[in-house]
């Protein structure tokens, strides 16, 4: 699971094996497999390094 922020600023956690599609149409938008749409504030990068570091966690 990973900690995002919606745009107003409320924190969430997303189960990161359920993202399907990221896109920036300026803001990120999260496109899950089920197709509920998520708008947050962190890039694109900065969600793949949320990520990274998750699994690292789970390695360990």
């Amino acid at each position: 699971m990973i900690r995002l922020h919606r745009l107003n600023g409320e924190e969430f956690t997303l189960n990161e094996r359920h993202i399907e599609i990221i896109e920036e149409t300026p803001d990120t938008v999260i496109t899950l497999t089920n197709d509920h749409k998520y708008v947050v504030k962190e890039s694109i990068e900065e969600i793949i390094e949320l990520i990274k570091k998750y699994k690292k966690r789970l390695e360990q």
